[in-house]
């Protein structure tokens, strides 16, 4: 885990609410079925302004840190959420510090390990503490970039610098 500086971005896409708990059960799990619509050829074709081709998460709402419920939106960036699809919701996810985590190999796997990694670094008081206000999952050819939303307070390092802050 490194710390940088998230830049700001507009998300278009669908929404659901829900918990870790309830994902952790089939029966009531709705990540599934919003990551299907989400995949499905053509799911964000009619949206106007896209910026690229990458799909995003973006986590938002928490109720009580990892535990409770939140927001997730899956969708795509766009320039402007003029012209919003039927059925979508657009959320503008601020530039702000945070913990990126890289998660590469199969998904979802590395998508699963790379969060239990952040669950850990959370649940065993991890420095730099997250905010619990906007987080972002970046989907690109590569992998995943997870970016966690961090208190205030700690310098953000740009990557590739050769003074990047590793966080266990």
């Amino acid at each position: 885990m490194i710390i940088v500086e998230r830049p700001e971005v507009l998300v278009v896409g669908h929404a659901v609410r829900t918990t870790n708990a309830a994902e952790a059960d089939p029966s009531r799990a709705q990540l599934p079925g919003l990551w299907a619509r989400a995949g499905a050829p053509g799911a964000f074709a009619h949206v106007p302004g896209r910026v690229d081709e990458n799909l995003y998460a973006v986590l938002i709402d928490y109720e009580s840190g990892h535990q409770g419920a939140y927001t997730q939106i899956v969708g795509v960036a766009v320039r402007t959420a003029a012209g919003l699809p039927e059925g979508m919701v657009a959320v503008r996810v601020p530039g702000v510090q945070s913990l990126k985590v890289e998660a590469h190999g199969p998904m979802p796997q590395a998508l699963i390990e790379a969060w239990q990694q952040v669950w850990r670094h959370t649940e065993g008081g991890g420095v730099p503490a997250r905010a619990f206000t906007t987080d972002l999952e970046v989907h690109h050819r590569a992998g995943v970039d997870l970016y966690l939303a961090v208190l205030p307070g700690h310098s953000p390092i740009p990557a590739g610098h050769g003074r990047e802050r590793t966080q266990a």
